[in-house]
């Protein structure tokens, strides 16, 4: 084969085949095939696209590009759920010990974050001494006992995808869904989950900004998981403002125990883990039905065992459980710093993106892969979209490591928020599910 041929042949509109796509595969993550070959094969694949049966042979080339998660050793039904990215993401938090408070195995791989968008080992190292570089012994130990565990992603795991979305960053490729429900599903598929759910996000802060394109990737997703014999569901929720109020990985981790402690009102945080937790639930025929696994997963919260789940991986993962019930023991700014609004008005829009980008000037998030962030800063939000605000109250609050930051970030948090004189409806959270 050469891959001159491949790239012609795409180029062209014809569909790859299988063996074509493996020794693609294994040729690029051997080295043997260079970036600028593989650039005009994804440039090839944005254009023309790919048909189901080459999105999966895609999928599972790149899934069995390197290890595999065995997760056989561990019993019961395993669940996994993944979120497309967004501002203010805390989900796997609050759902992750939910779920498995129900009886669901919940053995999860995540990663750190990177620009404007958080992630869950940088949240969950906001716990003393909390560890996520585990054993793979320790951690289907942890999963067997506890029914949770969530570890750091190994190098191995997926190196295809490492390459490729590397090389899709820097080459406007990025946006072929194909090449996205690949990239997700690979990495998912390795992860070896029975059960596999998926919140893809849709709006000014998320990658899609369309209904549109959501569902689309949220159909590509479910069919590949489908084809690949696991049991998907996909939720398509809204990412124009953050979700919940806190943006930042302390601040983040503490809402999501005040969610699970049952401390705030029902809000999108917890609908968003009831929905995504009653597919987890019921796929796993864990519950009778979605309203029988919502029924569980809210009792979860109100006997605290829930909470208790967290505590338990938290300490099963050398971090102190102390602080799941008293939240002071977290990482805290030494300065906060409240954000008037300039006027008076209704909430019309928040600018999620740009929250998050707040959060990272702070020094919240990371502008590569090497950069140190910290645990402590961030800005949790008083206002959301529809909420009446007076000139002079507070929209936020700024947690920051000096005087400065803080007066820089109130200035930028101000420009988030769009304020309208009549009073605003809200869109629907939750805009669609695909079963």
């Amino acid at each position: 084969m050469r891959m001159t041929d491949l790239i012609a042949k795409k180029r062209d509109g014809e569909r790859l085949t299988t063996e074509e796509i493996q020794w693609m595969i294994r040729g690029y993550v051997a080295g043997e095939i260079p970036d600028y070959q593989m650039s005009a094969l994804c440039m090839a694949i944005l254009f023309r696209g790919m048909d189901d049966a080459e999105i999966l042979d895609l999928t599972m080339s790149m899934m069995h590009s390197g290890e595999t998660l065995d997760l056989s050793p561990i019993r019961g039904v395993k669940a996994d759920k993944h979120s497309t990215g967004g501002v203010g993401d805390k989900t796997s938090l609050v759902l992750c010990p939910m779920v498995a408070a129900c009886g669901a195995k919940i053995a999860k791989m995540s990663g750190r974050g990177l620009g404007h968008t958080g992630g869950t080992i940088d949240k969950l190292e906001s716990f003393p001494g909390f560890v996520t570089g585990i054993s793979e012994e320790r951690f289907f130990e942890n999963v067997n006992r506890i029914g949770l565990a969530i570890a750091g992603q190994t190098a191995e795991v997926c190196p295809a995808d490492k390459k490729l979305y590397a090389l899709r960053d820097v080459t406007g490729t990025v946006p072929s869904i194909p090449l996205i429900v690949s990239s997700i599903m690979s990495k998912k598929l390795a992860a070896g989950a029975d059960v596999i759910v998926l919140d893809v996000k849709c709006g000014s802060g998320a990658f899609m900004k369309t209904a549109e394109q959501a569902r689309e990737l949220a159909e590509g997703l479910t069919r590949v998981g489908r084809l690949a014999g696991r049991k998907c569901a996909a939720v398509i929720t809204d990412m124009d403002e953050p979700l919940g109020f806190a943006v930042g990985n302390a601040l983040e981790v503490k809402e999501a125990i005040d969610v699970l402690a049952g401390r705030t009102e029902a809000g999108e945080l917890l609908e968003l883990c009831l929905t995504l937790g009653s597919f987890m639930l019921s796929l796993g025929g864990l519950a009778a039905d979605e309203e029988d696994a919502r029924a569980k997963l809210k009792a979860t919260i109100a006997d605290g065992s829930a909470l208790g789940k967290l505590a338990a991986m938290v300490e099963a993962q050398y971090g102190d459980p102390r602080a799941v019930y008293d939240t002071s023991l977290l990482p805290a700014a030494s300065v906060t710093r409240e954000v008037p609004s300039e006027a008076s008005g209704y909430v019309a829009h928040i600018e999620a993106e740009d929250v998050g980008l707040v959060s990272m000037h702070l020094g919240g998030g990371r502008a590569t892969k090497e950069s140190a962030i910290d645990l402590a800063v961030g800005v949790v939000l008083k206002k959301k979209v529809g909420d009446r605000v007076e000139a002079g109250e507070s929209l936020g609050t700024i947690h920051a490591s000096d005087a400065q930051k803080a007066a820089e970030a109130a200035a930028l948090l101000q420009k988030c928020y769009t304020l309208s004189a009549a009073p605003v409806e809200k869109a629907p959270f939750i805009k669609g599910v695909v079963r």
